[in-house]
Protein backbone atom coordinates (compact mmCIF):
# COMPACT_ATOMS: atom_id res chain seq x y z
CA UNK A 1 0.00 0.00 0.00
CA UNK A 2 1.27 3.46 -0.96
CA UNK A 3 0.36 6.72 0.75
CA UNK A 4 0.35 9.89 -1.31
CA UNK A 5 0.93 12.92 0.92
CA UNK A 6 0.08 16.25 -0.70
CA UNK A 7 0.74 19.55 1.04
CA UNK A 8 -1.86 22.02 -0.18
CA UNK A 9 -1.58 25.71 0.65
CA UNK A 10 -4.94 27.37 0.12
CA UNK A 11 -5.79 31.02 -0.51
CA UNK A 12 -6.71 32.68 2.82
CA UNK A 13 -10.45 32.91 3.37
CA UNK A 14 -11.33 30.03 1.06
CA UNK A 15 -10.91 27.17 3.54
CA UNK A 16 -14.61 26.28 3.88
CA UNK A 17 -15.14 26.33 0.11
CA UNK A 18 -12.00 24.24 -0.43
CA UNK A 19 -13.16 21.63 2.10
CA UNK A 20 -16.55 21.46 0.37
CA UNK A 21 -14.84 20.99 -3.01
CA UNK A 22 -12.70 18.13 -1.64
CA UNK A 23 -15.86 16.50 -0.28
CA UNK A 24 -17.35 16.66 -3.80
CA UNK A 25 -14.19 15.08 -5.19
CA UNK A 26 -14.77 11.89 -3.18
CA UNK A 27 -16.71 10.51 -6.13
CA UNK A 28 -13.82 11.06 -8.57
CA UNK A 29 -11.37 9.39 -6.22
CA UNK A 30 -13.78 6.53 -5.58
CA UNK A 31 -13.91 5.68 -9.30
CA UNK A 32 -10.13 5.48 -9.52
CA UNK A 33 -8.21 2.24 -9.97
CA UNK A 34 -6.33 1.19 -6.85
CA UNK A 35 -7.87 3.86 -4.59
CA UNK A 36 -8.26 2.82 -0.94
CA UNK A 37 -9.42 6.02 0.78
CA UNK A 38 -8.18 9.44 1.80
CA UNK A 39 -8.02 11.83 4.73
CA UNK A 40 -7.81 15.61 4.61
CA UNK A 41 -6.00 17.26 7.53
CA UNK A 42 -6.01 21.01 8.26
CA UNK A 43 -3.14 22.75 10.00
CA UNK A 44 -3.71 24.22 13.42
CA UNK A 45 -0.81 26.67 13.43
CA UNK A 46 -1.36 27.46 9.74
CA UNK A 47 -5.06 26.93 8.91
CA UNK A 48 -4.50 27.59 5.20
CA UNK A 49 -2.22 24.52 4.99
CA UNK A 50 -3.76 21.12 4.39
CA UNK A 51 -2.32 17.63 4.04
CA UNK A 52 -4.22 15.25 1.79
CA UNK A 53 -3.29 11.65 2.51
CA UNK A 54 -4.48 9.19 -0.14
CA UNK A 55 -4.06 5.41 -0.01
CA UNK A 56 -3.26 3.68 -3.33
CA UNK A 57 -2.64 0.02 -4.03
CA UNK A 58 0.43 0.86 -6.13
CA UNK A 59 2.45 3.96 -6.96
CA UNK A 60 1.35 3.66 -10.60
CA UNK A 61 -2.31 3.75 -9.54
CA UNK A 62 -1.65 7.34 -8.55
CA UNK A 63 1.08 8.52 -10.92
CA UNK A 64 -0.22 6.84 -14.09
CA UNK A 65 -3.82 5.66 -13.69
CA UNK A 66 -5.23 8.57 -11.66
CA UNK A 67 -3.15 11.43 -13.03
CA UNK A 68 -3.87 10.36 -16.60
CA UNK A 69 -7.62 10.07 -16.05
CA UNK A 70 -10.75 12.17 -16.24
CA UNK A 71 -11.02 11.64 -12.49
CA UNK A 72 -7.85 13.72 -12.02
CA UNK A 73 -9.23 16.41 -14.33
CA UNK A 74 -12.41 16.48 -12.27
CA UNK A 75 -10.38 16.73 -9.02
CA UNK A 76 -8.29 19.62 -10.31
CA UNK A 77 -11.34 21.36 -11.70
CA UNK A 78 -12.99 21.26 -8.28
CA UNK A 79 -10.01 22.34 -6.15
CA UNK A 80 -7.39 23.95 -8.38
CA UNK A 81 -8.71 27.50 -8.05
CA UNK A 82 -8.16 27.40 -4.27
CA UNK A 83 -4.42 26.66 -4.43
CA UNK A 84 -2.18 29.52 -3.32
CA UNK A 85 0.82 27.64 -4.72
CA UNK A 86 1.41 24.36 -6.54
CA UNK A 87 0.89 21.29 -4.32
CA UNK A 88 3.92 19.46 -2.99
CA UNK A 89 3.42 15.71 -3.36
CA UNK A 90 5.41 12.75 -2.11
CA UNK A 91 4.76 9.05 -1.73
CA UNK A 92 5.51 6.79 1.22
CA UNK A 93 5.14 3.19 2.18
CA UNK A 94 4.64 1.97 5.73
CA UNK A 95 7.69 0.30 7.24
CA UNK A 96 6.51 0.21 10.87
CA UNK A 97 3.18 0.63 12.57
CA UNK A 98 2.02 0.62 16.19
CA UNK A 99 -0.48 -2.05 15.07
CA UNK A 100 2.43 -4.43 14.25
Amino acid sequence: MITEIAQLDIKPGSEADFEAAVAKARVAFGRSKGFHGFELHRGIENPQRYRLMVKWQTLENHTVDFRGSENFSEWRGLVGAFFASPPEVEHTETVLSSAD
